[in-house]
């Protein structure tokens, strides 16, 4: 883009930020949950690119005994988008994948009629599918598939009955009253396949299009007509597939590659820009579960760990940590349901709870019931005798603080006594809770020394507010008045019985990384001079600094802030005189960097040429 008036030249420098390389602007993921806390609840993604274009939905988990689907669907939900926006349902059906079957009451792949009883839990989530797919421009449904489909019969496993390692559409042209013209699934699929199979070496995994053609008479597949794909394609004219790859291949990970394949080459089909997920299959490992006891007292248990509780008592597993964020579930067994977590139970004796990721346990914890002294606690609260020896029992043993849970920028941390933690200036941290034994963690108090929460009565509690470690800090309460350490201290009784500290590092950029119009990608460095020539165009396309994700990172040139909208600042050849030409990089109002923009006809910057490989 340039612009020309008469008797005047303007260099035109215009300066677009990829937002996903910096958290902000329009790259944005909205997480809707359903039924929340039920064996089938329900979480939805919508991820917005940069750019606007057509929307693909992605349904992974309508039948729980296909891991392939749901573990690939799952890998699109942390997905940032250049152009175009995503719909993901990695686990549309939960309690099947918990159970590993097929179906519950129904199959939920069958339950798509125009008209819903709701009868089911099943039902009831169609129905939101179906909203979803009309704020859709494509559907994908993804699947696991008995044998390999082939279009002549070879064997029992190869032949036109299976459907392993096929794109299935239930027509080849479908005309489309709603879009009022053809739909020419066949083409679309037969060109993904094609594409596909050139990365596939093994030309017995290679892909086909199988149609079913749902709507003849003679289909050999009318069960179809009940699909997801024949109801999207039906009602809202929308192209719709089923993507199956084969059973019989067994490697978790390899059904995984290819179905991520089939699903990036037709997200490129469609105009939808993204980075390609990355396929990193790490067994599942709890790490710890917060588990809250008669409503009061929150205890961390580790994998493997034992919870030592009273008969009667009423315990809560309220949190689950692991290495995946998807997909767990607790189940306590003797109790509830098949998902039993952020749900309260009363212990009568002694039992476990197992945690799983989907179909899979990851790890387990004990529940014990107390030896009979603790019983006689519960039971006999009137024999005063008892009681007091239980309670001397208790006031032996000195309270001992465990961990603090906080966050840092909605991370979850776990700190124990006299840990460091090392965040950037500017992070947000939210102190939590404590962990400890003997004594409830109401009855402590958590302070963050150079913080205050409440400033109208300051009591020293600091647990729930948002801490902008930028602007909220009292320097004089740091390490030797530094700004590079802060304490929280853990009290008891107003005596301090546990610490943790908080190591701040100032933000800094490392480089800024340019394309000019008249000459490839350049690197600069913090300080450095961009020469631009008259006519010449940038772009920042990237940036690194030591922040973690670029959170609270911003842009700004010439004191125009980017904030995700294509900003045009434009120069002549008077504008040379001015020195505060830059692009700056700031981070709560901090200038943790810049590079100076100069207005020449000759390039005299210091730049280096950008190479791959030699980036930090």
């Amino acid at each position: 883009m340039r612009i020309v008036k008469k008797l005047s030249i303007y260099t035109l420098v215009t300066v677009f930020f990829l937002m996903f390389f910096i958290g902000n602007g329009f790259c944005k993921t909205e997480h809707e949950v359903y039924f929340k806390d039920t064996p089938y609840e329900l979480n939805v993604y919508k991820i917005y690119g940069t750019e606007k274009g057509n929307t693909l939905m992605i349904i992974g988990g309508i039948q729980g005994d296909e891991p392939g689907g749901y573990l690939s669907a799952d890998l699109y939900a942390d997905m940032a988008l250049r152009k175009g926006n995503l719909i993901v349902v990695p686990r549309a059906n939960f309690l099947s994948i918990i159970k590993h079957k097929r179906a519950i009451n129904w199959d939920m792949n069958r339950r798509f009629a125009p008209i819903n009883n709701k009868n089911y839990y099943e039902d009831k989530i169609v129905e939101i599918l179906k909203d979803l797919m009309a704020q859709s421009d494509y559907l994908l449904n993804l699947h696991e598939g008995s044998g390999f489909f082939l279009e002549n019969w070879e064997s029992d496993l190869k032949n036109p009955m299976r459907f392993g390692q096929s794109i299935i559409a239930d027509a080849d042209i479908y005309y489309s009253k709603e879009k009022g013209a053809d739909v020419l699934l066949g083409d679309t699929a037969r060109k993904i396949a094609g594409r596909v199979n050139e990365m596939i070496d093994n030309k017995q995994h290679h892909f086909r299009f199988n149609n079913h053609r749902t709507f003849e008479k003679n289909t050999g597949h009318p069960e179809q007509k009940r699909s997801a794909t024949f109801y999207a394609l039906s009602t809202y004219g929308i192209p719709a597939f089923g993507i199956e790859i084969s059973k019989e291949i067994k490697d978790i990970e390899t059904k995984v590659r290819m179905q991520t394949m089939v699903i990036n080459s037709f997200m490129n089909e469609f105009g939808i820009i993204s980075e390609n997920p990355k396929v990193a299959l790490v067994s599942p490992k709890l790490k710890y579960l917060i588990v809250s006891v008669n409503g009061l007292q929150n205890i961390l248990v580790r994998d493997g760990g034992e919870i030592k509780v009273r008969k009667g008592d009423r315990i809560k597993i309220s949190q689950i940590e692991a290495n995946y964020e998807r997909g767990l579930s607790v189940d306590i067994i003797g109790k509830g349901t098949a998902n039993d977590y952020n749900k309260e139970f009363e212990i009568e004796g002694p039992t476990k709870a197992f945690i799983r990721k989907d179909n899979l346990k990851c790890g387990e914890v004990n529940i014990s019931v107390a030896d009979s002294k603790f019983g006689v606690l519960t039971s006999k609260l009137n024999d005063s005798n008892n009681y007091a020896e239980v309670l001397k029992e208790q006031s032996a043993k000195p309270p001992k603080f465990q961990y603090i849970i906080l966050e840092v920028n909605g991370l979850r941390q776990v700190l124990s006594n006299a840990e460091h933690l090392k965040i950037i200036k500017g992070d947000g941290i939210r102190l939590l809770d404590v962990v400890a034994q003997g004594v409830n963690a109401g009855e402590l108090t958590v302070n963050f020394l150079g913080f205050v929460g409440n400033k109208i009565k300051n009591s020293g509690e600091d647990r729930g507010y948002l801490i902008n470690t930028a602007k909220d800090l009292w320097v004089k309460y740091s390490k030797s008045g530094k700004d590079l350490e802060y304490m929280i201290a853990i009290n008891y009784k107003d005596k301090k019985f546990g610490e943790v500290f908080i190591d701040i590092e100032e933000p800094k950029l490392n480089y800024i990384v340019v394309r000019h119009g008249q000459g490839g990608q350049r690197w600069y460095a913090n300080g450095d001079t961009i020469s631009v020539t008259v006519r010449d165009v940038l772009e920042v396309v990237d940036i690194k600094t030591n922040v973690n994700g670029n959170i609270g990172v911003k842009v700004n040139v010439s004191g125009a802030e980017l904030s995700g909208k294509n900003k045009v600042i434009t120069f002549n050849k008077n504008h040379t005189a001015n020195r505060n030409d830059a692009i700056v990089i700031t981070r709560e109002g901090m200038i943790i960097g810049k590079a100076k923009i100069q207005i020449g006809e000759a390039v005299t910057a210091k730049n280096r040429n950008l190479k791959l490989g030699n980036r930090n």
